[in-house]
């Protein structure tokens, strides 16, 4: 690379929405720029950098082994660069701005509705685009500086990311109500029997509920693999399925639903927010952690891994 005296700090802007977005189109959206403009733009930092960044590969860009390289030190710098220029006298009331989340719908579940009514209120001027992913790709998009924060249940952190414990969820089960025959639980040998609604993004079955069955040497029939909390309590009604989830989702009772303890022993979760540790100095962003905290209740220190 070139003498930094030289160089075009603007670039360095383009490199990194292309770098999080990998489509020109998309980056030129976000820069608020036109396509021949981004596209300008990355003929010279190919020039700047002797090397393509990102090439073509089955219909999409991928990143070279120099961009890999690149992305990383540039959010981080990039982020840096924007807490120097953030106002010092924040005020979340009047001020314009974009943050992107990442989480499940059980995430959206539990927190958009709160977190949308509060926004409404006290920064009117704040929008958001929430995204979902796995835990491993969201985990990534915020060591990439893709998204700025996370809210789910990571078993493991990448290096330089900070994560604060939002609350400790447990599991619970529903069921029709006609077909616990007055009674208001189930005994393990009734709930093996049963078919079963697994709510999970790959569909796969190395859950918490099948390992904690494992556990005790036994195994269910999931009849149903879908990846959306949201829309699995309703499948329950009016069939013999059971459904195991986190209990906040569940709806408490009543409809012809029963909410009742699992027969056997689930250990539960956490759930948290992560973000690098490049946004530490962004007041901005310490705001919306801290209302994200506010608003599920914030039971834990931050983690720093």
């Amino acid at each position: 690379m070139n003498n930094l005296a030289g160089i075009d700090l603007n670039l360095l802007v383009v490199l990194d929405a292309l770098l999080a977005e990998r489509h020109v189109s998309r980056a030129a959206l976000r820069l608020n720029k036109s396509q021949p403009a981004v596209s300008h733009a990355l003929a010279r930092l190919r020039h700047v950098f002797d090397d393509p960044l990102l090439v073509r590969h089955g219909g999409r860009l991928e990143l070279t082994l120099r961009a890999l390289e690149i992305a990383p030190q540039l959010a981080d710098a990039m982020g840096r660069m924007r807490s120097l220029l953030t106002p010092a006298g924040f005020d979340p009331a009047t001020e314009r701005h974009v943050f992107r989340l990442a989480m499940s719908d059980y995430g959206a579940a539990v927190l958009l509705p709160r977190l949308m009514a509060t926004l409404r209120v006290e920064a009117p001027q704040i929008d958001l685009i929430v995204s979902q992913a796995s835990r491993e790709v969201m985990a990534s998009q915020v060591t990439e500086g893709e998204i700025d924060l996370a809210l789910g249940v990571f078993s493991t952190h990448g290096e330089g990311i900070r994560s604060s414990l939002l609350f400790t969820e447990s599991f619970a089960c529903l069921a029709d109500a006609s077909q616990l025959g007055g009674s208001p639980a189930m005994d393990l040998s009734d709930y093996l029997a049963r078919p079963h609604v697994l709510v999970s993004l790959r569909g796969d079955i190395g859950n918490e509920i099948d390992q904690a069955l494992a556990a005790v040497g036994k195994t269910r029939r999931v009849f149903l693999a879908i990846p959306h909390w949201s829309v699995a309590p309703g499948l329950v009604r009016g069939t013999d399925l059971v459904l195991t989830v986190a209990r906040r989702i569940l709806p408490q009772g009543g409809d012809g639903l029963v909410v009742f303890e699992p027969p056997f022993a689930i250990p539960p979760f956490d759930f948290e927010q992560i973000w690098h540790r490049r946004r530490d100095g962004d007041k901005r962003h310490r705001w919306l952690r801290g209302l994200v905290s506010r608003i599920l209740g914030d039971v834990g220190p931050t983690v720093d891994l």
